[in-house]
């Protein structure tokens, strides 16, 4: 059965959902703009997987639109309150979502899911991002030290500990990472459709939010 998750919900500030003795209240946090001069939207861990990654089938035109990290303040009676990327939200335009579908490559098939119900993209150095693939493949030409230099500070804050580079001087293309849920993992994408049809916008599911 695929994977659906309430993103309505999951995108609420203030909205608070509780499981096992947990609470989790959502706070929404923008983290800047990305520049994507394709429109051709991917997302994926881009310090490991930035040279295999793939455009969504869907895409927009080629623009700048806001990126927001929507964070999870997760409180427990025996420890202080963590902070954890709940969902990561690229917004094309100001209509509201009626309709989440799956964000696809191309070959993939929702009839066709495994155990976990959804497709989504392995994050194996913590964090994630929406960009423009033209922007994440410039960065797969990137060596250590300029990664390091740029995208890993010496001590990282609490989630969603955004951090933008530009890899494209020419274009404005730039890369905005922020941490991935409760770290390295495999995580979905679902965009979402207005009452027009036209697309509004991808959100990065961080499976932090328990299923409602």
């Amino acid at each position: 059965m695929p994977y659906s998750p309430d993103l309505d919900a999951i995108l609420t500030e203030g909205a608070r959902f509780e499981a096992d003795g947990i609470a989790y209240v959502v706070e929404r946090m923008p983290v800047g703009t990305v520049v994507a001069p394709t429109g051709e939207i991917t997302a994926c861990d881009p310090l490991t997987s930035a040279r295999g990654a793939e455009a969504f089938t869907v895409t927009v035109a080629p623009g700048a639109y806001p990126l927001t990290a929507w964070v999870a303040v997760i409180s427990r009676a025996d420890a202080a309150p963590d902070h954890r990327t709940a969902a990561l939200a690229l917004t094309v335009s100001d209509q509201p979502a009626v309709r989440w579908e799956m964000a696809l490559n191309e070959g993939q098939d929702v009839g066709v899911l495994d155990a976990d119900g959804y497709f989504g993209y392995p994050v194996d150095a913590g964090v994630g991002t929406l960009a423009d693939l033209s922007a994440v493949a410039a960065l797969a030409d990137w060596d250590f030290d300029q990664l390091d230099e740029v995208f890993v500070p010496a001590r990282i804050p609490p989630g969603p500990a955004p951090v933008d580079g530009v890899v494209d001087q020419v274009t404005g293309a730039n890369v905005i990472t922020v941490s991935a849920g409760w770290g390295d993992g495999v995580y979905p994408t679902f965009v979402g459709f207005a009452a027009d049809g036209t697309v509004c916008g991808f959100v990065t599911d961080f499976l932090v939010i328990p299923a409602l």
